[in-house]
């Protein structure tokens, strides 16, 4: 393996969401990432093949029956021999299960352990479930986002789950991995979405408590208010998103709409946003949204399409940066960010849960006794 975290062991107790997402970042930048997957898996939310589900690219699995004494005890020798341990379940089931912090740390003091929730370890909501719609909710994100005369739209799953989430996580465990290194010590890392995500409105709050934020949604800087920040429908039912927040790419976006600056009200008049607004809206509709990326190449307007996902996968800037690849015939987004000297990869498709149980056993130096109970199992597989 090659990477910035080649030879970093992860043990990644297999769930949804943000912490397979951020065990697939690990193993992008060249970590071993094992995946601990339940031989009888539970309600995972959405049944996709396993060769689809990208978030467990790059892994190894193995399958264990957690209510298995034995196998609990295969478990704690795997996180034994792991510098990380990632779990994304609710506050105290790791413990019942008997993969706890406390008893990992008992016989891996070094063990970086990074837990995975929504509301966090503690607090009145820590056992109600969730999802990141809701996370978003409870932090304002959601508030914040959307027309003023709708309802908040779902931000997909980015906001929360992989945004305030998966990179929290990702983040923590490897600072944490580097004070471990140094001290000989690991630590418990509390990654709630409710946190991230309310991390990530710092600016926003800033805004707000300068008096430059509003809580009045579609009347801000960032949230569609503004008219030189935000989409618009051309003439073929297509959108463009502008992003013309600084006065002199302002002037080129006019300029490119065929406005005139000084017969247009002042940029920053919020109270001309509604009419300005309107004229952009009745401008964008007189030309094809193709036709518009064509008429602004070479300006400076911050105007960029409104791609689908087939659109966005063939756009000649990201083939040139090979932003998406092809690895054993599915298209992955490419590791991100990038490295000059030790690049992450796609280097294994998504594994069946249990595929690597014997290989994993020997590499992660089990017990014989566990090498040999995997040795039983894979030759009893049909061919």
């Amino acid at each position: 393996m090659t990477g910035t975290l080649s030879g970093v062991r992860v043990l990644e107790l297999g769930t949804i969401g943000p912490v397979p997402f951020c065990g697939a970042l690990l193993a992008d930048m060249g970590a071993d990432v094992v995946r601990l997957d339940r031989i009888t898996p539970g309600d995972l939310g959405i049944d996709i093949p396993h060769r689809f589900d990208l978030y467990n690219r790059n892994k190894r699995s193995i399958a264990l029956d957690l209510k298995n004494e034995q196998d609990v005890a295969i478990a704690q020798r795997l996180a034994g021999a792991a510098d990380i341990l990632v779990e994304g379940y609710r506050p105290g089931v790791a413990e019942r299960l008997g993969l706890g912090p406390e008893i990992c740390h008992q016989t891996n003091p070094k063990l970086v352990y990074g837990r995975m929730t929504g509301w966090g370890q503690q607090g009145p909501l820590a056992n109600q479930a969730g999802h990141d719609i809701n996370y978003a909710a409870l932090s304002g994100a959601l508030h914040c986002i959307g027309a003023a005369d709708a309802s908040p739209p779902p931000p997909l799953n980015l906001i929360a789950d992989l945004g305030g989430g998966a990179l929290y996580l990702a983040l923590g465990v490897t600072a944490a991995l580097f004070h471990a290194r140094r001290s000989g010590v690991g630590q418990v890392v509390d990654a709630a979405m409710v946190d991230g995500v309310s991390s990530l409105l710092a600016g926003i709050h800033g805004f707000a408590q300068a008096g430059l934020w509003t809580s009045a949604r579609g009347a801000n800087l960032l949230d569609g208010g503004a008219p030189f920040y935000g989409t618009y429908r051309t003439k073929d039912g297509r959108f463009v998103a502008v992003g013309a927040i600084e006065s002199r790419f302002y002037r080129e976006l006019l300029a490119g709409m065929g406005l005139s600056h000084e017969a247009m009200p002042e940029q920053n008049d919020r109270a001309s946003w509604p009419t300005l607004r309107e004229r952009f809206a009745a401008v964008f509709l007189t030309r094809t949204r193709d036709e518009w990326v064509g008429a602004m190449r070479g300006r400076e307007a911050c105007l960029t399409p409104v791609l689908d996902l087939d659109e966005a996968t063939a756009h000649p800037h990201m083939r040139e940066r090979q932003t998406f690849v092809h690895f054993e015939e599915i298209l992955y987004p490419a590791p991100a960010p990038r490295f000059n000297r030790t690049p992450g990869a796609i280097r294994r498709s998504p594994p069946e849960p249990g595929q690597h149980s014997l290989e994993i056993s020997v590499d992660w130096g089990l017990l014989e006794a566990d090498v040999r109970r995997f040795e039983t199992t894979h030759s009893a597989k049909p061919a």
